[in-house]
């Protein structure tokens, strides 16, 4: 049976039981999570308490966006992650080969593989119910769209996509978020996503 933690006065209070947190006087506002869940959330937003108490799914729109330097950091963490696991695979592949020349190849390989791999693993993990690659989700980050839910599958490829065209402005495509409330890069507002920070944070 999962336990329940409650925001209490500002304050997280428990572990509860299902059945204890009736009597705890918990409002659609009211933030909660079990232990399996990454973050607090509000009531309203988990089926089983909307059930319980009876309340309406109410549209909180995001209000914590993440700054571009934080993103650099979970973007650099990621590629460090795939560059790891790249080079580890390299190094079998080479020990097997005797050929310089595919040695070299395989080596070389890294330079179109690792962008590629990036792309393929931000496009899956920003479309699972996680939100976020793990860089990301380490730093407290996760993408959204412009009402705060979670994106598609569909979204998520035009969102890893459009990042192309950002680095084809020669940067531009990224440097816009500075001038932007919501810190959207020319991607975002073409998919239509946000990079938002945990709200207890």
């Amino acid at each position: 049976m999962d336990e329940w933690f409650v925001v209490i006065d500002g304050k997280p209070a428990g572990p509860y039981t299902f059945e204890q947190i009736r009597s705890l006087g918990i409002v659609p506002g009211t933030f909660v999570k079990t232990a399996a869940m990454d973050d607090y959330k509000e009531a309203h937003e988990i089926a089983e308490l909307r059930e319980l108490f009876g309340f309406k799914r109410r549209i909180t729109l995001p209000q914590y966006f993440a700054t571009l330097d934080i993103r650099l950091l979970a973007v650099a963490l990621d590629y460090f992650i795939i560059t790891i696991v790249y080079a580890f695979l390299a190094v079998i592949a080479v020990a097997f080969v005797s050929g310089q020349f595919l040695r070299l190849a395989i080596s070389a390989s890294g330079l179109v593989l690792i962008p590629l791999s990036k792309m393929i693993y931000a496009i899956i993990m920003e479309a699972s119910p996680r939100q976020a690659t793990y860089g990301k989700f380490w730093l407290g980050l996760k993408v959204c769209d412009e009402r705060g839910m979670a994106i598609s599958f569909g979204q998520s490829l035009v969102r890893n996509l459009a990042k192309i065209l950002s680095m084809a402005t020669l940067g531009i495509g990224y440097v816009s978020g500075f001038f932007n409330k919501k810190q959207q890069c020319l991607h975002d507002t073409i998919a239509g996503t946000l990079v938002v920070k945990g709200r207890l944070l």
